[in-house]
């Protein structure tokens, strides 16, 4: 089974694809280890790719559409699939994606769609405190630590990350409208799309999650 997992920030795709890669015995990966494996192995891809983020610019999706195919065709453990993260991001890299793959063993089964109402994704980023030491998480609104700011494994002073503000996810929020959600849309359209209600428990959204995949 090959799957796409999509949602805004901070709708859950960390927490539960490592639950779906254990559970259905998939590569698990994203985007961003496909391009550092390709630079690290200074592949004929990655010395494309390695040109333009060196200037500061976005690799064009030609370069990285073949980095995925390539990336996913060559995994020495096939196990049963791969479960994708962060590819495809617009709508030119779902056809281009489906155009390499289509008939072949590669070729994308379903897509989770993380549905998460807005005003809960700003409380989720937006509260967010880690642990720089010991890598706790916490979340000021839903799951505080038991001292403000402090961290309950080993006392240290919790911090937020830059990005985690409004306005800094108001920006990655009109990205993901922009470009994502036609690409959520476009695979909907092909009938592949199994939305889950991320807005509940861990439990009711994991429970939820395996009864779309096993059916």
């Amino acid at each position: 089974m090959n799957i796409f997992i999509m949602g805004a920030p901070g709708s859950g795709k960390g927490t539960f694809s490592s639950r779906i890669k254990d559970e259905f015995n998939l590569n698990h990966i994203s985007t961003g280890d496909i391009f550092r494996a390709n630079i690290a192995n200074d592949t004929p891809l990655g010395q494309q790719a390695k040109a333009y983020t060196e200037k500061g610019l976005l690799v064009p999706d030609e370069i990285t559409n073949k980095m995925v195919a390539d990336y996913l065709a060559n995994l020495t453990d096939k196990k049963n699939g791969y479960l994708l993260d962060g590819y495809p991001r617009t709508l030119d890299q779902a056809k281009a994606f489906e155009q390499m793959t289509k008939g072949t063993d590669l070729a994308v089964d379903v897509v989770v769609g993380m549905d998460v109402p807005f005003d809960v994704l700003t409380k989720r980023i937006t509260g967010r405190r880690t642990c720089k030491k010991c890598g706790a998480i916490y979340n000021i609104y839903t799951t505080p630590p038991q001292t403000e700011e402090i961290c309950d494994v080993c006392g240290e002073p919790l911090s937020q990350r830059k990005d985690d503000n409004e306005e800094s996810l108001k920006v990655r929020l009109d990205e993901y409208a922009k470009n994502t959600e036609p690409v959520i849309a476009y695979y909907e359209e092909k009938g592949i799309v199994k939305h889950i209600n991320a807005d509940r428990g861990i439990d009711e959204i994991w429970s939820s999650i395996q009864e779309a995949l096993k059916n």
